[in-house]
């Protein structure tokens, strides 16, 4: 949210550079890493069992530490799992360098004959992550910081609501993606069907590395960021055949074993620093 011009000259004209080189030297297919992202906040439904889209948090209640997502009348909106039919609400840079990217391949795989499939990643976790980057799947950047003797730090109060889906299961759903013709020109939610707080999620993680500490919970938000998201994977079921096989205490358990021989630099504080000192987290 702030190296702007780099972050999108990156992964947009990145993005643009490699379907160029696609033209001139076509592949059977293409798999498009999009992501979750693009949904900003997830869908909701209200006390009547009506669907809620397009909904926001107000920056008055978040200044209040009031967390969660209302619809117009006031009244308090469920999370429910989002579907891929969920119309795009771009939050950040990064949201937003995501849906051009999904959008610019399939356009462009449509256009020249190269079948393109876009799969919306949720929050992936699993081994080879890196771990020195506070930008990077939240499981790695608990790691990071549990390694260096440090408790989780975690935004707004913790009860934030995520779809963990492990590196395999993701890895599955390519192969599926590039094996199925019928896939070809859509688009999938590749999630583990599960919904976790992140506060769970930092509590097991530390149980897992037998460091029971109690996560840093800042009360802050974060410009950008948003409440409830996790996936309704039914659409990638169906037409894909794909089943989720990793539980979340079986990636956990990898994870820790594999941290073991790895050194990771917690850049956290360096993160929340840097934010603080833009006004992009409150």
């Amino acid at each position: 949210m702030y190296e702007i011009g780099k972050y999108t000259g990156v992964n947009n004209l990145g993005t643009a550079t490699v379907l160029e080189c696609l033209i001139e030297n076509p592949v059977e297919k293409l798999i498009v890493a999009s992501s979750m992202s693009l949904y900003g906040e997830g869908l909701y439904k209200d006390p009547e069992g009506n669907v809620a889209e397009g909904v926001d948090r107000s920056l008055e209640r978040l200044r209040a530490g009031d967390w969660e997502v209302y619809d117009e009348k006031g009244q308090a909106l469920e999370p429910v799992p989002t579907p891929e039919t969920k119309k795009p609400s771009l939050a950040s840079v990064y949201a937003l360098s995501k849906y051009d990217q999904e959008r610019m391949c399939l356009m462009i795989g449509r256009a020249y004959n190269i079948p393109t499939v876009a799969m919306r990643f949720f929050n992936v976790f699993g081994t080879r992550q890196a771990l020195s980057n506070p930008y990077t799947g939240v499981l790695a950047i608990f790691a990071s910081r549990l390694s260096n003797g440090n408790r989780p730090l975690i935004f707004e109060d913790g009860n934030q609501r995520r779809d963990f889906v492990s590196v395999y299961d993701v890895a599955e759903a390519c192969a599926l993606a590039l094996e199925s013709e019928q896939a070809n020109g859509e688009v999938f939610n590749i999630g583990s069907g599960n919904s976790y707080t992140v506060r769970d999620l930092a509590e097991r993680f530390s149980k897992v590395l037998g460091k029971e500490v109690d996560p840093d919970i800042t009360k802050q938000y974060r410009v950008g960021d948003i409440r409830h998201c996790f996936a309704d994977i039914a659409k990638a079921e169906t037409m894909l055949g794909y089943k989720p096989e990793v539980t979340i205490e079986e990636g956990m358990a990898e994870l820790a074993e594999w941290l073991k021989g790895e050194t990771a630099e917690d850049r956290v504080v360096t993160m929340q620093n840097e934010l603080v000192a833009r006004g992009l987290a409150v």
